[in-house]
C-alpha cells in the first residue's frame, strides 16, 4: 500500500510508484521537489521488518553517498579552497609518491586516478582493518597506480571516499561527515549523515539482500571471466575491491559501522533529504542554495566519455557503459531518468538521487531490499515513476 501525499498535478506519480514496487519484498520512500517545492512524499511499508518502516525511517544509502561527497568537494571548490584541476598533493603532500604528482582533484571525482582498492593483495581489507581511517589513507598514499591516472577510468568503489574525504579533510580541518554535518545537512535540516550519530538510531532499518553477498569463489570466478592475466595488477585490485565492499556491506550490520565515516558507501539518510539536498544544488529550498548554475554546470559536464575502462578491459568497453562527470553520475543512452542533463547518483540495491536543472526536478528514492546492480541498467521500480515524474513537470510547464 502506497502512503503519502502529492501536490495537484502529480497524482500519477504515485500509482506509477505503486505499480514500481508491486513486487518489491521491501521497503520505499519516493520524494520529489519541482522548483525548490516538495511536490511529492510517498513510502510503503515493509510489516516483515526488523523495525517498523515508514516516511521517518533512514536506511544505509550504499553509493549514493558518493554524490553526497561530491558536492561537499564542489562547495569548497565554490569557496576558492579547491581547485579541481590542481593536484592532489597541493592538498595533500604525501600523495605526490608513487607516480602520483600529477593526479588532480577532478581524477579522484572521476574515477581516474588508478587506485580503485585499498591493496593490491587480491585478499582485500577485512574488518577491523577497514574502520583505520589513518591506515586506509596512508596506504592510498604510498600506492603505485594500476593504471596512470587521467588515462582510463574504472568505478572506486570504496577509495573513493577516503581519497576526497582526506582532501576536504586536509583543507577544514575536519572530517567529511563533520563538514556534511556543519555546511550541507545543517543549513537544509537534513536527515542524511555520514556517520550515524546513536540519537537516530532507532530511526534505521537495515537492508536485506533479495541475492546472496557474493563470496570469494563467486568474486574471483567473475573476475576470471575477464580473461586477466594470472598476477595482474588490475584483476588484483577487482578482487580486493569486490571483497573490501563486501566486508563494509557487513559492518553496516552492526552500530560500529553505521556510526563509522564510509564516504563513498556508508551514508544514511532518507528519500526526503536526499530530494531536498538535490533540489539546493540547483535552486533556493527555504532560502539556501549550495553551488551556482556554473558549479552546477561543471559538475555535470561529461568526464569519462572519451576515455577507455584500463587495459585489458577496453575490449568490454561499448555504449551502455556507466558515465560520469564530477563526481556524479549521468544517464546512459537510452536512460531518460529525469531527462537528458540530469546528474546525481545510485547506490547498489537501488538507491537513487538525481536532479534535472533545466526541468526543476529533484527525487530521493531509498529502498530496503538490495534488488538491483547497478551494471545491469536502471532498476526496473524506477522506469514507471520516472516517467511519471517527468511528464508531471512537463504538465505544470503546460499549464
Amino acid at each position: 500500500m502506497v502512503r503519502g501525499r502529492v501536490r495537484p498535478g502529480w497524482e500519477a506519480v504515485r500509482e506509477a510508484f505503486g505499480h514500481g514496487q508491486a513486487d518489491d519484498p521491501g521497503a520505499a520512500q519516493l520524494a520529489v521537489h519541482h522548483r525548490g517545492r516538495p511536490v511529492v512524499d510517498l513510502w510503503t511499508e515493509d510489516t516483515a521488518a526488523v523495525r517498523p518502516t515508514g516516511p521517518d525511517s533512514v536506511t544505509v544509502l550504499m553509493s549514493v553517498t558518493k554524490g553526497m561527497t561530491a558536492v561537499c568537494v564542489h562547495l569548497l571548490a565554490e569557496r576558492g579552497l579547491v581547485d579541481l584541476e590542481a593536484p592532489v598533493s597541493r592538498h595533500w603532500p604525501e600523495f605526490a609518491a608513487a607516480g602520483k604528482a600529477e593526479t588532480t582533484v577532478a581524477d579522484l571525482l572521476a574515477h581516474r586516478a588508478g587506485l580503485p582498492a585499498f591493496t593490491d593483495d587480491p585478499a582485500g581489507v577485512g574488518l577491523p582493518a577497514l574502520l583505520d581511517d589513518v591506515g586506509r589513507v596512508r596506504a592510498l598514499a604510498s600506492m603505485r597506480p594500476v593504471w596512470k591516472p587521467g588515462t582510463a577510468y574504472l568505478y572506486h568503489a570504496l577509495t573513493y571516499g577516503h581519497l576526497l574525504g582526506e582532501v576536504v579533510r586536509r583543507v577544514t580541518g575536519t572530517s567529511i561527515g563533520a563538514f556534511f554535518a556543519r555546511d550541507v545537512a545543517g543549513p537544509l535540516r537534513l536527515d542524511l549523515w555520514m556517520g550515524l550519530p546513536r540519537s537516530a538510531e532507532h530511526r534505521f532499518v537495515p537492508q536485506t539482500a533479495v541475492r546472496p553477498t557474493p563470496g570469494a569463489e563467486q568474486i574471483d570466478a567473475a573476475v576470471g571471466r575477464l580473461g586477466l592475466a594470472a598476477g595482474d595488477r588490475l584483476a588484483a585490485a577487482l578482487r580486493a575491491s569486490a571483497r573490501e565492499l563486501a566486508s563494509v556491506v557487513e559492518a553496516f550490520g552492526t552500530r560500529r559501522g553505521r556510526a563509522h565515516e564510509f564516504p563513498a558507501a556508508g551514508g544514511i539518510g532518507d528519500a526526503r533529504s536526499l530530494s531536498r539536498l538535490y533540489a539546493a544544488l540547483i535552486g533556493e529550498v527555504d532560502g539556501v542554495r549550495l553551488l551556482s548554475a556554473a558549479a552546477v554546470d561543471r559538475a555535470r559536464a561529461p568526464q569519462t566519455d572519451h576515455l577507455p575502462p584500463p587495459g585489458p578491459l577496453r575490449r568490454f568497453d561499448g555504449p551502455d557503459r556507466s558515465r560520469f562527470g564530477l563526481g556524479f553520475e549521468l544517464p546512459r543512452p537510452g536512460e531518460p531518468l529525469l531527462g537528458e542533463g540530469s546528474f546525481g547518483h545510485a547506490g547498489a540495491g537501488g538507491r537513487l538521487a538525481m536532479a534535472h536543472p533545466e526541468s526543476g526536478l529533484a527525487v530521493g528514492y531509498v529502498c530496503t531490499a538490495m534488488a538491483w546492480e547497478p551494471s545491469a541498467g536502471p532498476d526496473p521500480r524506477w522506469t514507471p515513476w520516472t516517467a511519471a515524474v517527468r511528464e508531471a513537470a512537463a504538465g505544470v510547464r503546460r499549464a
